[in-house]
Order: C-alpha cells, then sequence, then structure tokens
C-alpha cells in the first residue's frame, strides 16, 4: 500500500478537530500507511489541547503531526503541511468534516488506477447545530438555487469529469510540479489549483461513492462573511482564468449591480421606486417557489423553510457584493496606476 499523507488547514476547531480525527482512525485503510498532518493558524481556542488529547489517547493508531501557520491564511497552511507530508499521495480534508469510512481507500485506489489527477467526491451538508437557522443554512448550501451546478453539493449518479472538487486527493509529485497552492489568494484555493491542472492537461474526477459529511455555518453572520470571502477572492482567481467563470458566478453581481441601480436611480427620481419593489418582489417569489418543492418532499418546518429562504439570499448578496466590490476596487488601482504613470 502506497503511504498517504491527510493535510489539514485550521483555526479554531476545538469542536470540530477531534471527531474529524476519530473518523481518520475508523478509515479502512491501513491506518499504519497513514499520516495527519495538522497546519494550524494559532488557534487561540481549546484546539491544541483537544489535537494532544487525541494523540495521547491514539498514540499508536495514528501517526500525527502538529505545523504553525501564523499567516492563518488556508493556501499557506496546505502548502506548509504539503512540505511536512511524507506520503505518495495527498488528500486534503477540512476540519468542518467527517469522511466516509472508505474516503481514503477508494481516492488511493482511484489515483492508483489513473483514473483523474485530483479525484474528490461529494458532501452531505449538515446543520452545524441544533438551531432553526443551522437547519436553514444547512438546506441553503445544498441547494441549486444557493450554489447552482456545483455536482459535489448536489450529486450527480455517477462519476464525472468536473471544473473542481472539494478535498481533492493527489499524487505528491503533481502537487510539487505545479508548485502547490497559490498563496496570493486566501479562498477559492481548490479551484484554481484545479484550473492550473486542467489546462495542463489534467483531468479532475468528482465520484458520487467518495462521500464526506460537511457541517454548515451556524448563523447569517459567519454564513455572509463565508460567501464574502469566495466572491471577493472569485474574482481575483477569475483575473488569472476569466475563461472558467460559469453562469451561475455571474448571476449574483449581475442581480446585486441591477438594484444597486434602481435604488441609485429611485434616489434621483422616486418613479423608478416600483421597478425596484417589483424586481425585489419577484427574487423572492422565484426562490419561495423554487424551494416550496424540497419544503413539501422533505416535510420541512415552515421557520425552516423561512431560515432556507434567508440563507439562500444572504448567499446571493454577499457573494454578489462582494465580488463587485473586489471589481471596483480592481478598476479603481488601475485608474490610479494609470494617474501616477501620466505624472
Amino acid at each position: 500500500m502506497p503511504a498517504v499523507s491527510i493535510i489539514i488547514p485550521c483555526l479554531n476547531e476545538e469542536k470540530r478537530i477531534y471527531p474529524l480525527l476519530q473518523a481518520l482512525c475508523r478509515q479502512t485503510y491501513p491506518l499504519e500507511e497513514m499520516e495527519v498532518v495538522i497546519a494550524d493558524g494559532m488557534s487561540t481556542d481549546q484546539t491544541r489541547a483537544e489535537i494532544d488529547r487525541f494523540k495521547y489517547e491514539n498514540v499508536q493508531r495514528l501517526h500525527l503531526q502538529v505545523v504553525n501557520n501564523p499567516l492563518r491564511h488556508i493556501p499557506v497552511a496546505l502548502n506548509l503541511a504539503i512540505k511536512q507530508a511524507s506520503g505518495d499521495f495527498i488528500i486534503r480534508m477540512d476540519a468542518h468534516s467527517i469522511p466516509k469510512q472508505d474516503y481514503v481507500e477508494r481516492c488511493v485506489a482511484a489515483l492508483r488506477d489513473e483514473k483523474a489527477e485530483n479525484v474528490g467526491g461529494i458532501w452531505l451538508v449538515m446543520p452545524g447545530d441544533d438551531s432553526v437557522m443551522a437547519a436553514g443554512i444547512a438546506l441553503a448550501a445544498q441547494h441549486p438555487v444557493g450554489v447552482g451546478d456545483a455536482l459535489y453539493r448536489v450529486k450527480p449518479q455517477s462519476p464525472v469529469f468536473v471544473d473542481t472538487v472539494p478535498f481533492g486527493s493527489y499524487r505528491r509529485e503533481l502537487l510539487v510540479a505545479m508548485g502547490g497552492y497559490d498563496e496570493n489568494l486566501a479562498s477559492n484555493e481548490d479551484y484554481e489549483l484545479n484550473a492550473r491542472i486542467r489546462k495542463a492537461g489534467g483531468r479532475i474526477l468528482l465520484d458520487p461513492e467518495i462521500v464526506t459529511t460537511y457541517f454548515a455555518r451556524t448563523n447569517l453572520k459567519s454564513l455572509s462573511k463565508q460567501y464574502c470571502r469566495y466572491g471577493y477572492w472569485k474574482l481575483h482567481m477569475l483575473k488569472k482564468y476569466p475563461d472558467t467563470i460559469r453562469l451561475r458566478q455571474a448571476a449574483p453581481p449581475v442581480f446585486i449591480l441591477s438594484i444597486s441601480a434602481l435604488i441609485l436611480a429611485s434616489l434621483l427620481n422616486a418613479r423608478y421606486w416600483p421597478l425596484f419593489v417589483a424586481e425585489m418582489a419577484l427574487y423572492i417569489l422565484v426562490i419561495t417557489g423554487l424551494t416550496f418543492k424540497t419544503a413539501i418532499t422533505r416535510r420541512i418546518p415552515i421557520k425552516v423553510w423561512f431560515a432556507m429562504i434567508l440563507s439562500i439570499m444572504t448567499m446571493h448578496f454577499s457573494w454578489g457584493s462582494a465580488f463587485l466590490w473586489g471589481l471596483l476596487k480592481t478598476l479603481f488601482t488601475k485608474d490610479h496606476k494609470r494617474n501616477e504613470a501620466k505624472h
């Protein structure tokens, strides 16, 4: 069996890190051929204590090491872990996840059979806690209205080649040859790496039999921060690879730009207010209608359905607004540099 390194970026995950490590200990892949490398962003909670507790209780079962990530950026954490890893194969994990027991075995098997250069699976999105809002966020994070055609969230029926997968698995020599993750991006680092792999002729395989349980955010504030980060850094990724933009990614900023223009026009001329109200009403009506079937078929309580609708709106507004903010900053910076050049 080839050696496998599981790399995990981590920051203040005292509630999640121990269950993840337990799940890795339950893998069907031989534990003596596995190692775990955690890149911790100098956690200020009890994350380190939980890691130490696991090491003490499982010292003979799973090789585990921790490296410090003082910059706290995820791509930096991943590159630090890769440098420390010794496995022939490297699998990226997240502290918010619980992999299925055969996760590692299936990833390694697909890589050994050369089915693709990067192999990943689907997410089973679960609430981060027992609250109504957490339940709504989890439903939004796996509904096409919220995430578009992201197949790893909506589960294809059979293996399929895609643009990107979460928590990819690679041969070590590929990651080294590609130069690791782009440390200039604070988010979208997986998508950017996969874009480079595909441009080099590589394939990204999504196998629905490779399954991870992923715990979504628990409140709208943290959800908004997450999607603001996604939207802002997506723009920077697209500046490098403009041909990778998809319709589902263009829709939120176009919508935000539209309603922003109507608000501005309404402030200048009151006759435009009905257009703004009509667009917002249509938007809410469409989301309500498209999620109604899910609410009925899954017998979702009304308050959870309402939380789901609010979550989808938060995702759209946060992603779109952050994308446009990044675009404005980019245009302003270019204009500023041109003016400096003239003088």
